[in-house]
């Protein structure tokens, strides 16, 4: 008999929340699915969004699941999308979870959808457009990585009516001059050369001014 660990797994039900800024109205232009960071929580991270005009704009904002202490203090809580853990799984659970944001809120197709991802938000966002083949006005990739196993078949549902924009601080703590070289060929490959990028001067962090100059 072997006495080494066997990892088992259980199937059932979960409640998450989500964040909404603004309301949904007959007026409302642009709907915006974002995608927090590791480190942030969804009502938190809608602070960077509420300087758009809150009658054409309405914002969702995700909850990553995995919640944690941030330091020592044991005061703020922030989370993360997935971690290389059970990463097959988790991805399952959170495109589900997604799914279901979506068939909640009453989103019509005569508005303009953006899909917006920041950091580790880049992966998710990237993978639920992908997998579910999610056709949006705009996808925004902001300082984050485009995930490995995706390539330019699963994106081919968006042809050329979405505007596909990434964003880069050049000051950016994260990303290497090699790291940048391969994320810049893969978009190219991924994209087909369709994708806008946008440089900024700035680490990794959040500027409202982009985002406010991504409205169409």
């Amino acid at each position: 008999m072997s006495n080494k660990p066997l990892e088992k797994s259980v199937r059932y039900s979960s409640t998450n929340t989500y964040e909404t800024l603004n309301e949904l109205t007959d007026i409302t232009k642009n709907v915006w699915i974002v995608f927090h960071g590791i480190g942030y929580l969804s009502k938190y991270f809608l602070k960077y969004f509420d300087e758009l005009n809150p009658e054409d704009n309405y914002i969702i904002a995700p909850q990553a699941p995995s919640k944690y202490y941030l330091n020592n203090s044991y005061k703020h809580v922030g989370a993360s999308w997935l971690t290389k853990e059970n990463t097959e799984t988790e991805i399952i659970n959170n495109l589900n979870y997604l799914d279901a944001i979506l068939e909640e809120e009453t989103i019509l197709s005569n508005r303009n959808l953006i899909i917006f991802g920041y950091s580790q938000g880049v992966s998710m966002a990237a993978r639920w457009v992908a997998q579910r083949k999610i056709v949006c006005n705009q996808l925004v990739l902001y300082a984050g990585g485009i995930p490995n196993e995706l390539n330019a078949t699963d994106f081919t549902h968006l042809g050329n009516t979405t505007q596909i924009t990434i964003i880069i601080g050049n000051k950016d703590e994260y990303l290497t001059k090699e790291r940048l070289s391969i994320e810049r060929e893969k978009s190219r490959t991924i994209f087909n050369g369709k994708a806008k990028e946008h440089i900024f001067d700035g680490g990794h962090i959040v500027k409202k001014e982009l985002i406010n100059s991504l409205i169409i």
